[in-house]
Parts: C-alpha cells; sequence; structure tokens
C-alpha cells in the first residue's frame, strides 16, 4: 500500500508516518507534502497512491482546493480539528477523518476501514462536492478548542483558557490559566493563523501571549515591552523589536 501524506507540521507528519509503519508494516510512504502547490505537483508528476492521509489546513490554504487543481484518484482520510460542522459532514458522506492529535487505535480503525472498502471496490467519494459541502457550512472563524496529549490521555482545552504558548528546544509547549501545561501539535507560526488574533499576539519568535495574561508592562531597551503574566514565567516575554510598534497598537484593539 502506498501512502501520501499532506501535513505542513513536519513533526505531526514525522509521528503519523512512524504510526502508519507500525501499523501497516508493508506500507511505502510514497510522499510528504506540505501545501496545496507541492501536493498539487505531486500528483501530477507521480502515480496516484492507494491512500492520501490529508490536512484540512494547510500554510497556504484550504486543502479542499487541491481537488479542484487535479483528479484526486485515491481516497482521503482527513486529518482535523475542525468544528463539529466538518465532523458532521465527513459522517454523511462516508468520509474517513482523524482528530489532532492522530491516535493510534483511531488510526487503525481508519485503516481497517480503507481495506474493507477496497476489498468491496467501494465507489470513490466526490470530494469536490464535500467542499462545496463545508465551505456552505457557517464555520466559526475561529477554533475554539485544541485537543492536547499528556501520557495517554487526550484533553480538550478551551483556547479562551490558555494564558499562552511558547517553544522551548523546538517544542511548543501552551499554559492555562489555572497553571497547567500542555504541549502542542501545532508551531507558534501555524497558531498566529488559527488564533483570534483580537485575543492573542506574537510578541516574540519564541511567545505567544493572550491579553488576559498580560499582567504589568514595562519599558524595556529600544521600545520593547517586557510584560508580566499571569501565570508567572521565567521565560523571555520581552517583545521583539520588530513587534514593539505592532503590539503597542494591538493594544489599543486596532
Amino acid at each position: 500500500m502506498r501512502v501520501l501524506i499532506v501535513e505542513d507540521e513536519q513533526a505531526t507528519a514525522r509521528r503519523l508516518q512512524n504510526l502508519i509503519s507500525e501499523i501497516e508494516q508493508t506500507a511505502e510512504i510514497a510522499g510528504i507534502t506540505d501545501s496545496i502547490e507541492s501536493t498539487v505537483a505531486w500528483l501530477m508528476k507521480n502515480q496516484h497512491p492507494d491512500l492520501i492521509f490529508m490536512d484540512i489546513q494547510l500554510a497556504d490554504g484550504n486543502s479542499f482546493a487541491i481537488f479542484g487543481e487535479t483528479d484526486v484518484r485515491a481516497p482521503v482520510v482527513f486529518t482535523t480539528a475542525y468544528d463539529q460542522y466538518a465532523i458532521e459532514a465527513f459522517k454523511v458522506n462516508s468520509i474517513d477523518y482523524l482528530l489532532k492529535p492522530v491516535e493510534k487505535d483511531a488510526l487503525v480503525k481508519a485503516l481497517s476501514k480503507y481495506h474493507s472498502l477496497h476489498a468491496t471496490a467501494a465507489p470513490m467519494i466526490d470530494y469536490q462536492q464535500l467542499a462545496k459541502l463545508l465551505l456552505q457550512q457557517p464555520a466559526s472563524e475561529f477554533p475554539k478548542r485544541m485537543l492536547v496529549r499528556f501520557g495517554d490521555q487526550i484533553k480538550a482545552v478551551d483556547y479562551a483558557m490558555i494564558a499562552y504558548f511558547y517553544t522551548i528546544e523546538k517544542q511548543v509547549f501552551c499554559t492555562t490559566f489555572a497553571g497547567d501545561n500542555y504541549p502542542a501539535d501545532y508551531s507558534l507560526d501555524k497558531l498566529s493563523e488559527l488564533l483570534d488574533k483580537e485575543k492573542f499576539f506574537r510578541i516574540n519568535r519564541s511567545f505567544i501571549v493572550n491579553y488576559d495574561a498580560i499582567g504589568k508592562m514595562i519599558s524595556w531597551s529600544k521600545s520593547r515591552i517586557k510584560l508580566i503574566l499571569n501565570p508567572p514565567t521565567n521565560l523571555d516575554t520581552v517583545t521583539s523589536t520588530e513587534r514593539s510598534g505592532e503590539f503597542k497598537r494591538w493594544l489599543t484593539g486596532r
């Protein structure tokens, strides 16, 4: 079985690749793409895979644009952090989906369903029709909660309850107002796209802060601002020189 992974988060793509290889030892990862453009190019240049795992929200847009640019001749399992309306649409259209962070048991079920459909030569889903259905739904502008993994457990955390996100040794974490710390599956670049920009601001390369977490602000060198946050942190909470002006405008609600 040849598999294509469409995922713009490298860590997520590697984890999915490892899980697939662990479950399906004969599976071949034919390719990994990270954007609409690179996926379309891959599909046009290569023999189509037997199965595609596709993230819905890619760095350059909604992955459903792929179906409008090239003929996808392989079943697709979507990986998603979308709202409930999208999940319901997948169910109605007999589409498999995996909620991020992808769990092994869920992946086993998705692969089992693929094998069942493949054995019965089930007709292909009309992905363009599914895309139209999803786009007609009243989606919220920003996701409401994030799934986090700690140990062998999964927890849904409201974004409104997260005080800040930060990176340590290339791993992203979040801290809630209750003081709980969790790993995050998204990079800060991706979070900057997903989060409500009225509530969250990326103050430097390593830190995104919720407005409600700001306790005090102290003038720093080169017109920068040091934030005293709640909950407290010893991490770097000084705005970068490049973002200080924009941060001040953000504080006023512009």
